[in-house]
Parts: C-alpha cells; structure tokens; sequence
C-alpha cells in the first residue's frame, strides 16, 4: 500500500530563481542593491520571525551604514497590551478578534524623529528591519520573511519567542497563542496583503538558519500555479490527553509520540503548502494563496459570503487505544458574532473512519432532560470535582465505520475512545466551549480549561435523542449512479452551510464543484488519481486517508480507481459550501 505523504508538494513550472542559505541570499541581494543602486532597504518580519538570525546572518553581511528596528517607532509594550486588552480578555483561551492595523500603535514623535533621521541619510545604505518595518517610508528594496502559523506555535512551546511587542517568555503557550490569533496574525496579515505586490523578495524561514528565497513576482506566479490544480496542504499532527495510536500506525508518522490525537490536513489558516521550486520545497503559509487568488478558489459566491476566509476544515481526532474527547459545544452563529467578533461559527460533522466495537459518540442529551439540571450537574462536578453523571444526562451513540454525524452548532457531543473521527467543519477553528473534561488534566499536567459560562449560553437542549436519530445520524440519501459508481448526499443539516458528497467507485466518476472549492479525503482503497477533463493539470494521486482542494474555476474534474486500487470499489468523501 503507497504511504500517506506527509511531505506533499505542488511543484512549480518555469524558470524560477530560488536562493537557498544565507551566502546566495545575500549575494542576490547585494547584486539587487547595486543594480538598483538602491540606499533605503526594508526588511519586514512576520511576527514570529527570528530576527537576530536575520540581523547576524543578513542585515550586518550588507554593511549598511545606518539600522533601524521598527520597535524604535512603536508604542511601549505595556501600552500596546492596555491598548487590546479588550481584545485578549483575561480568559485563557478565547479573545475578540481585533480589527486594528499596525498604524494605530504607532509613537507618532518617535515616527517623525525615525522619519527624519531617514531622510537625512539617504545618500548612504539604511536597513529597516523588524515587524511593520515597511511602514516607515517607500524602500527602495522590500524582502518579506514569511511564516507558517504552526511553526510559530511550536517556537511558543519551546518558549524561543514571545508575542510581538510583549514580553512574555513565560506566559503559558495557550494565552500566546490566543494574543497571536485575536490580535497580531489579523494585524500582521493585513500589512502583508498591502504588501504582495511590492515585494521584491520573499523568504521562506520556516526552518532555523535554512532561509530559502525567490522574487516578489516569482511568488505570485507560484501562487497563480497552484489555483489552476488539485493540491494538498502540509498535514501537522499534534499529541493530547485523550489521543490515540491509530494515524501512527497508518500513517507511519511520530512513532516517537507519547500519541497522535489530531491531523490538521486541511486547515489553510494554519496549514503550510510546499512550492516544489527546482527539487526543493519552498514552504510557505496556505493562507497566502487564499488572500492572493480567493475567486479561483473558493469561487465568487463563496468569496462573497465568506471574503478571504477558507470555510471548510478536515482534521482527524485519533481515540484508537486511547479516551474520549473533552464534553463540548461550539456557540451559535449569534454568539460568535457578538461575543467574538466572527463571521460565522464552527458547525460541524464527525465522518467515522474506524471504530471498534465499544466506540461511541456522545450527541445531543437524553429525552426529557431540563437544562437547569443539565447545567447544575456539570456545575457541581466542576466545583467539587465529582464526577459528571453523564449516563443520565448525555445521549450515548453505538457508531461503526463510514457513519456520519452532523453537529451543528449548540449540540452538545463529543467522540468516544477507540475511534477515528474524520471531522469535516466549518473553518473557526478554536471556539470549543468544554463542559466537562473526564476528570483529567493535560499532558502538562495543568486543568484542561472548562467554559461553562459560554457552553450554559449554547447548549440547545432541544436536541434530544428523538432530535439526533431524526436530524443528525447518518442522513444518507443516494443521489445519482451509474455504470460502477453511486452518489450519496451524506449531510450536513440544514442549519449548516457545508454539504457532504460520498461516491463509492470501480470506475472513472465525473466530478462537480458545484460553484465552491471543493475538499476531499479517500475514505475507502488505497489510491485515486484526479484528472482533468480538458488536460488543463497534470494527473493527481491521491492515497488512503489523504485530504485534497480543488479550486473552484476547475469546475468540472475526473476520479478513478488507481494503482492497487484498479477495479476495485473505493469511496470518497467531498465537501463543498451549498
């Protein structure tokens, strides 16, 4: 059986120029500086960024006769926390997201006084360097050092970075993490879609002293590649307290793991993409193509509802061997938007990839049950640390391999051990509210946060087990056959913007996009291959378990049965928004 790749990478035609380690980066850059006779060169920083490898490396290899650090011309750190303290809150977890842009925390005396300084100097080689280093002035050279999301997470883990303009060294990876995803990746973000297409070159950072680099205009005709073709995301795989062994073991990945609890294999706020440029992968943040070409995409009634924001998620929960997810809810669309400052909320489905035959899934709440009793329950196991009597409170689910399950969001749920949950979701992706956590704590030994004060405010207890089997379980109907294929319609409910399509296939099966980008996983067999109906993009080979996009402006495409896979029955499962 062909391996799951956990490397995939989109490669790149035509020539372009990529610059690999600090000696050809300089070099290119110097030869840029004396073409362009270029004095004013600005290097902005992705918050993140290790910028004393840049400054060693980099800035003072370029002999310029002047430095400046955008911290010069900031507001201090404590006034930048006061100022959004509105927006990071003092919960540990969730914020509101800021719609603020890296202007309002400038110090507008020492800008002037930075200002001035500049152009008093201009005759000689000046280098801004640091975040929102290209607010200063017009450079005459612009380099970008770009970032994943989940690299940066990690760096926050082994407590290599703090937040931008905080000094947190030791605060606790979950509150880094949330002032990074309410605050300085939205502000962060906006600068760089201002930017694109003023970027003279763009550095890949993602690996410590193994910068990568290729032009501004090469970048954007690598990103104007990938939307013309089906692709994958870099799948990331993160260890938890209730993970199980199962993606290990198919997957052959992190075998060094104590666990695998989750694979985000198509979340592009936080997911990489590989550029193949010349043999080499070029990493950069999915996001990037998301802002630059979200029309051939996502599709223009998709980019209307949605604007810039990819609004499908897979991701995989692994309880194989291991215990039951947190008991949770997600907040009503209402909710999210007045509490959190969101768009829309993160409804969403468990699709059933493996189950043994004790797996369950706790959905929605028994019959008769009152929400007062409900809440005082987990009140009381919350407080006195009792257990929660789920039992008589929460409806328990027998479930087996390719069941789907709709939750939209208000449903109280959560997968039971020895599972393997395809989770197929609205995109929102850190707005769990837990109720109750198993009496457990984390893998640092710390209280798993509970969030009865917004769970209590989402639960719809109008969704009782009468409600579930009715609404919610395996609302599988067949669309269409034909000659050695079957179309389902799988879910999602009517409340949810996502539908689910499933074919089961021997032969060659003639795909839709139905006006969205649409998202898949193989779901049953051991390869696919994705072609084109007009030869517009190179065959794709997919392989069991493997999540894949197809932009929208494909329109229509082609799956068949591949390799070992050739005359047999294998099954897809492909979201899209309705």
């Amino acid at each position: 059986m062909m391996a799951y790749d956990l490397y995939p990478k989109i490669d790149i035609k035509g020539g372009i120029d990529l610059y690999i380690g600090y000696d050809e980066i300089l070099q290119s850059i110097d030869n840029e500086i004396k073409r362009r006779k270029a004095n004013v060169i600005t290097i902005e920083c992705y918050p993140g960024t290790f910028e004393k490898e840049i400054m060693d490396n980099l800035i003072t290899r370029l002999k310029p006769d002047l430095i400046i650090h955008s911290d010069e011309f900031f507001l201090t750190s404590e006034e930048i926390t006061a100022k959004i303290q509105y927006h990071l809150t003092d919960d540990r977890v969730f914020g509101v997201m800021s719609n603020h842009s890296f202007y309002d925390f400038i110090d507008r005396e020492k800008f002037d006084k930075i200002v001035e300084k500049i152009n008093k100097n201009k005759d000689k080689r000046i280098i801004i360097y640091g975040v929102g280093a290209s607010l200063v002035t017009p450079s005459d050279l612009l380099l970008y050092t770009n970032l994943a999301r989940w690299e940066i997470q990690l760096r926050f883990r082994e407590k290599l970075i703090c937040n931008w303009k905080a000094d947190n060294w030791e605060e606790e990876t979950l509150r880094k993490v949330k002032r990074a995803y309410y605050f300085e990746w939205r502000i962060a973000d906006k600068l760089k879609n201002s930017l694109f297409d003023k970027i003279d070159f763009m550095l890949d950072v993602n690996k410590e002293h193994q910068p990568k680099m290729i032009s501004g205009h090469h970048y954007q005709i690598a990103l104007s590649q990938v939307v013309k073709r089906p692709f994958r995301l870099v799948p990331y795989f993160d260890s938890g307290v209730w993970g199980g062994n199962w993606m290990q073991e198919k997957f052959n990945v992190a075998k060094d793991k104590i666990n695998l609890a989750w694979c985000f294999d198509c979340v592009p706020e936080e997911n990489s993409i590989y550029l193949g440029i010349n043999g080499t992968k070029f990493e950069i943040p999915a996001s990037d193509v998301v802002y630059q070409h979200p029309v051939s995409l996502l599709g223009e009634k998709v980019y209307g509802r949605y604007g810039t924001s990819f609004p499908i998620r897979f991701d995989y929960l692994d309880t194989m061997d291991g215990d039951n997810l947190s008991l949770q809810v997600h907040p009503k669309v209402e909710y999210a938007q007045e509490t959190f400052g969101l768009h829309y909320t993160q409804d969403e489905s468990y699709y059933i990839m493996e189950a043994e035959e004790d797996a369950v899934v706790y959905l929605g709440v028994k019959k008769g049950i009152r929400k007062q009793d409900l809440v005082d329950a987990l009140k009381k196991a919350q407080e006195e640390g009792k257990r929660f009597p789920d039992e008589d409170f929460i409806y328990r689910k027998k479930v087996k391999k390719h069941d789907h399950y709709s939750i939209p969001a208000g449903t109280i749920h959560c997968s039971g051990k020895n599972s393997v949950v395809l989770e197929i979701s609205s995109t929102p992706n850190r707005f769990t509210f837990k109720l109750w956590d198993w009496e457990r704590v984390d893998l640092d030994g710390k209280p798993r946060p509970i969030h009865l004060n917004h769970g209590e405010k989402n639960i719809d207890i109008s969704r009782d087990e009468d409600w579930i089997e009715r609404e919610a379980s395996n609302q599988i109907v067949k669309i269409a056959e034909g000659d050695g294929w079957i179309e389902e319609k799988t879910g999602l409910h009517i409340r949810e913007p996502i539908e689910t399509r499933r074919h089961w296939f021997s032969t060659e099966v003639i795909h839709e996009t139905h006006g969205s980008v649409n998202v898949l996983t193989l779901i049953e067999g051991e390869e696919i291959i994705v072609t084109s109906i007009d030869g517009s993009f190179e065959p794709f080979v997919i392989h069991y378990g493997e999540t894949f996009i197809v932009p929208e402006s494909i329109k229509r495409y082609k799956i068949s049965p591949h390799g070992p896979s050739t005359g047999r029955t294998v099954g897809t499962i492909k979201a899209f928004i309705r």
